[in-house]
């Protein structure tokens, strides 16, 4: 990596932020541009969010933040911690007071104290390479720990001792392996060491804030990594446990590559295999898919099974994913992906129509997210079995472009509709009409297309063996 700008010219530094630091100035404060925007800056890219840290008491950057600010909006919310935010135009920026905070044995909620200078600011951050500030409107670079040089290296350290880092904020375990995925950083070893040492303090931690980190972690570069990383100094453990519980062989006479290896190869195949960038749902799928594997193993006279477990998996993706407080379609959509995911293969003979439609109706707008996971489970590294299944994704896929040149494939639907039933029948909302509907889907999938008046016809015999049964 080449080395800092030099001069003004050569940062990019946005002119709303000279502007503002001129306004800190004419008010006799200083004010500097941190974290990630001058970590970003110096790996060659213009980051949109715009951090600064001064000595002036929050009151005080309340006051300069409004008259900067004019006619845009001020926010208060973080003033507690020192915090104001404010929008001018286009542009939102974040002012905080010089600070340190730590979290108190068995508290949720850090302990915030303010500061007086910079370097004590700097050194309570969570990496060196978050550590750096740009004094402005001067334009100078501030590095007080070697954040440069750890740049360069594409290195995470800790400012002060880890120990301290760690304590001040157990959440910077998980961020560290965050940033090793994101920017394919290596760990510094004291780091790792303090981790393998550290971990169960992650337990303090919000699911929320958690939840976050992970995220971005797996929506990195190296995401693989990472997980090895986190499962092997027992950091995973914390947040999601059911990943450690996947390295067992899943042949153990034969020694076939253990479930988590797998796992992380399946991760690594659906990253490859994106079509539009990194896609946290089919990320969260491929490293779910074979979760329900440790409760399902069974040994028999032909070796190993796993008898159901995307039915298992399924509900343990579903708990583990709701006590990490991800949205509702999130949830349900990595939950379907995990309980099909083994769908292809219980067509070996051929793919009917009937087959066809009950598979992309189960998929619905996850078909492609699904044939994507199907493809990237095979981490075989025998040629003949890996074709195979490539042939089989392959003929799946040509029978869905076939039959939906024939029918509305993506909108499957019954021929009738539930005010037709209704109407038909001579009967009122419940669950008979529900159940009508489910009968014309069913007869729908089985057949294809019908007619209006052979679905009334259908549902009259439907309806008579109900009322004669």
């Amino acid at each position: 990596m080449s080395g800092p700008p030099a001069s003004q010219g050569e940062w990019p530094i946005p002119a709303v932020a000279l502007d503002l630091a001129g306004a800190f100035k004419a008010a006799g404060w200083p004010l500097y541009l941190v974290g990630g925007w001058v970590r970003d800056a110096l790996l060659g890219t213009v980051p949109p969010d715009l951090d600064f840290a001064t000595p002036a008491p929050p009151d005080q950057t309340l006051q300069i933040m409004q008259a900067w600010a004019k006619k845009g909006k001020v926010w208060t919310t973080g003033i507690e911690f020192g915090t104001v935010a404010a929008q001018r135009g286009d542009t939102r920026v974040e002012v905080t007071t010089f600070r340190s905070e730590r979290y108190e044995p068995g508290s949720r909620n850090p302990t915030v104290a303010f500061a007086t200078d910079l370097e004590t600011d700097l050194s309570r951050r969570d990496f060196t390479v978050n550590a750096m500030a740009i004094e402005l409107p001067d334009v100078r670079l501030i590095d007080p720990f070697g954040g440069l040089d750890d740049l360069a290296q594409g290195r995470l350290r800790t400012p002060l001792s880890p120990e301290v880092a760690f304590g001040d904020d157990p959440l910077r375990m998980l961020r560290a392996l965050r940033f090793a995925s994101t920017l394919d950083f290596a760990i510094d070893p004291g780091v790792v060491t303090a981790i393998r040492e550290l971990h169960g303090g992650l337990a303090i931690i919000s699911a929320e804030r958690i939840r976050e980190e992970f995220s971005k972690l797996l929506l990195g570069r190296s995401p693989s990594a990472a997980l090895a990383l986190a499962t092997e100094v027992g950091l995973a453990g914390e947040f999601i446990p059911e990943l450690p519980l996947l390295r067992l062989e899943q042949d153990p006479i034969h020694r076939h590559k253990d479930v988590f290896a797998h796992t992380l190869a399946v991760l690594d195949n659906a990253i490859a295999l994106e079509p539009e960038g990194p896609d946290l749902v089919l990320r969260l799928a491929a490293l779910f898919h074979d979760v329900g594997k440790p409760k399902t193993r069974e040994f028999t006279s032909e070796g190993v099974t796993f008898h159901h477990h995307e039915v298992v998996g399924a509900e343990m993706t579903e708990a583990r994913l709701r006590a990490l407080r991800y949205p509702s379609h999130t949830i349900a959509e990595v939950r379907q992906l995990v309980y099909l995911h083994l769908r292809l293969h219980s067509y070996r003979l051929g793919w009917t129509d009937k087959a066809v439609r009950r598979y992309v109706r189960d998929a619905g707008e996850l078909l492609g997210r699904l044939n994507t996971l199907v493809r990237s489970d095979c981490t075989t590294r025998n040629p003949r079995k890996a074709a195979q299944l490539s042939g089989r994704i392959d003929e799946l896929e040509a029978r869905i472009d076939e039959l939906a040149a024939q029918e509305e494939l993506m909108a499957l639907r019954p021929a009738l509709n539930g005010n037709q039933v209704m109407e038909h029948l001579g009967i009122g909302p419940g669950r008979d009409v529900g159940r009508a509907l489910d009968h014309l889907m069913e007869i729908r999938l089985d057949e294809g297309e019908i007619g209006e008046s052979e679905a009334f016809a259908r549902l009259d015999q439907w309806w008579a063996e109900r009322q004669n049964p």
